[in-house]
């Protein structure tokens, strides 16, 4: 539970980081459109106090019209980035007005350059706030080749209508730099930053990801921990029961002794699930064996256990043992829902450095099998469908400590059950399924 704790706050703190830098980066790129404004579009018109009324006119409505484009572009910032990340389209509609203030701006530009309202050097330094408002957000909407274009496209207008008014050669070039200038600062400054914060972005989306599959995967695990502790618990009572029906309805005295043993196994079930609950709960082989001995010869099974006592049972290590203890459960209770068996056999040995355990049984019918992926250990008709999840389960255990499971007919009618795990795994290491220390 502390390491959970850890990583949220972990990743709360990252989040925030996130959400601090997307604002930093949102607000300079509002601010970029002001900056200019007040500079690159304010002192060039101080020429015009000295031009007449005319030029005054035109000078105070290029600010004017200018500053309402900035307002529009910092309106847009926010939907274009939502664009470019992909997360919803941008209204084509709220570009129409800033096209239309763009088109106002070059007029009243012409307009000044016609009537000698402004002397060169200023209305080169006028150019570069022209297009810049609009384009801000406008980068972030079409590709950069597109981009690109649409801005030649529109530096040859400038040109063309400020040629036509009469302007020299020298002012066509400071306005060609002066426009070339300001569409290349445009798109170095805000196509960058809006793909660091998508891939900052990308990234988070990434980490909450693998959050919920964590929280996915544990709960499949917390699922296959019930169904392998209480699977052959239910199946006894099940079993029981029915004895103990058919003791009672002959008048048996018997009877109360196997409901007796049915209230131990479901008392025993109940503290099982609140070791799972727990997380410390963990398979013992001995008595895993015990307990499979006994449940299979209570159904009428002949059941015989081979090297339990050897090395391949009491010498191997802990983890080893636990893991063998599922296979051990999950196969007698396969055994027990799926075939119709008379004899079973556990067979634990020892095989190049390998700790070997085989369940066989002699209930595997026809099509008997584990295609189905069922987790079905005892063959059978029953099998086909079932889609339960103990080889599942049993097999991602057995992974972690580097063994194997196999399943399936053994010919003659049998049906075998494999489990393979190396004596070299570490003894120390939780089997799957279990909350390490500081986890809880």
């Amino acid at each position: 539970m502390i390491g959970r704790v850890r990583g949220w706050r972990r990743g709360w703190q990252e989040r925030t980081k996130l959400q601090r830098i997307d604002l930093y980066t949102r607000v300079t790129l509002c601010s970029l459109p002001w900056v200019f404004l007040l500079s690159w579009g304010l002192l060039p018109l101080g020429a015009t106090l000295d031009h007449g009324p005319v030029a005054m006119a035109l000078g105070a409505v290029f600010f004017a019209v200018n500053a309402v484009q900035c307002v529009l572009s910092n309106r847009n910032v926010a939907p274009a980035f939502a664009h470019y990340r992909g997360a919803e389209p941008f209204p084509p509609r709220r570009l129409r007005l800033p096209a239309a203030l763009l088109a106002v701006l070059t007029g009243l530009l012409v307009a000044l350059a016609a009537v000698g309202g402004i002397d060169d050097p200023g209305l080169s330094l006028l150019v570069l706030d022209l297009p810049l408002a609009f384009t801000v957000p406008y980068v972030l909407l079409v590709p950069v080749r597109t981009y690109l274009l649409h801005c030649a496209a529109f530096g040859v207008v400038v040109l063309g209508l400020l040629a036509a008014v009469g302007a020299p050669g020298g002012l066509l070039f400071g306005v060609a730099v002066s426009l070339l200038v300001v569409v290349l600062l445009v798109l170095v400054s805000t196509r960058p930053s809006a793909w660091s914060l998508t891939v900052m972005w990308q990234a988070e989306e990434a980490r909450d990801m693998q959050a919920r599959l964590a929280v996915a995967e544990e709960r499949l695990r917390f699922g296959r921990d019930m169904h392998d502790v209480l699977g052959r618990n239910l199946a006894v009572i099940a079993l029981k029961s029915e004895l103990a029906v058919e003791l009672a309805q002959r008048g048996n005295a018997a009877a109360v002794d196997q409901m007796v043993e049915v209230q131990r196994i479901a008392r025993a079930s109940q503290q099982e699930v609140r070791d799972v609950v727990r997380g410390y709960r963990e398979a013992d082989l001995p008595t895993e064996l015990l307990g499979a001995k006994g449940v299979l010869e209570a159904a009428g099974i002949t059941c015989t256990v081979e090297g339990a006592d050897g090395p391949a049972g009491i010498g191997a290590p802990p983890a080893v043992q636990a893991a063998l203890g599922w296979v051990v459960r999950e196969a007698a209770t396969n055994v027990l829902r799926h075939g119709d068996p008379r004899v079973c056999v556990i067979r634990l040995t020892t095989t190049a450095g390998a700790v070997v355990l085989e369940v066989e049984n002699d209930g595997a019918g026809p099509g008997a099998g584990e295609g189905d992926g069922s987790g079905v250990a005892g063959g059978g008709s029953g099998a086909a469908g079932s889609g339960g999840s103990g080889l599942a389960g049993l097999r991602e255990r057995l992974a972690a400590l580097g063994g194997s499971l196999e399943a399936g007919p053994a010919g003659d009618g049998l049906f075998r059950v494999t489990a393979t795990v190396p004596l070299t795994a570490p003894g120390g290491r939780p089997s799957p399924g279990t909350l390490s220390t500081e986890d809880r």
